[in-house]
């Protein structure tokens, strides 16, 4: 496939980037300084910004998929979308968070006591960006949201799978950045939640 990601030096991003070239796949990866993206077989480092939506959008043109591992709390969620919209591709794929998911019914981890202060912005913004997306229904968007500790750690291809609810076992709750990159190529390689959210852990 071609895929466009934004967002490709990142911490989450680099790790998606180097899934996807193993996998075969031609890569689009941009970033605002594309020197740090990793130079791998099928990818082509692209200077692209959310915030420059019209030289954006003709960089995300003619790709059968646009995938964003861009941080919430500076993008612009309406925007972007609408910018995915603008190039023409209709398959949008967003590396989430786990602010939103619930860790009881009705009960969003964010909302829960001790949930550290620091990343409370950016959760939030992440929240908000899944309410945009659920409007879009003219995209076949998808939003998969990480554990609560989301780490650098090792490719083991052993996870789990949910929908809206926060996923955990005795070591608490978490995924690898690897491990959740795998998750993310398999679904655009094979749809299974379109204009949905799901969660990955172990």
């Amino acid at each position: 496939m071609k895929i466009a990601l934004i967002g490709a030096s990142g911490n989450v991003g680099s790790r998606l980037l180097k899934e996807l070239s193993d996998r075969g796949h031609a890569i689009t990866a941009i970033a605002r300084q594309p020197e740090r993206i990793a130079d791998l077989p099928g990818v082509t480092a692209v200077a692209g910004d959310a915030s420059a939506p019209a030289a954006l959008t003709e960089t995300l043109r003619g790709h059968d998929a646009v995938v964003s591992a861009l941080p919430f709390a500076p993008t612009d969620a309406a925007g972007l979308i609408d910018t995915v919209r603008a190039s023409g591709v209709s398959r949008f794929l967003v590396v989430g968070g786990a602010g939103s998911l619930e860790v009881a019914p009705g009960q969003r981890l964010i909302d829960q006591p001790g949930f550290p202060e620091e990343y409370k912005t950016e959760a939030r913004a992440g929240a908000a960006f899944l309410d945009t997306l659920r409007q879009a229904d003219d995209l076949e968007w998808t939003f998969l949201s990480p554990s609560a500790m989301f780490v650098p750690g090792e490719r083991t291809g052993q996870f789990r799978l949910g929908t809206d609810t926060l996923l955990s076992n005795e070591q608490g709750s978490s995924i690898s950045y690897e491990d959740y990159a795998i998750a993310l190529a398999d679904e655009i390689a094979q749809p299974r939640h379109i204009r949905q959210r799901f969660t990955v852990g172990y």
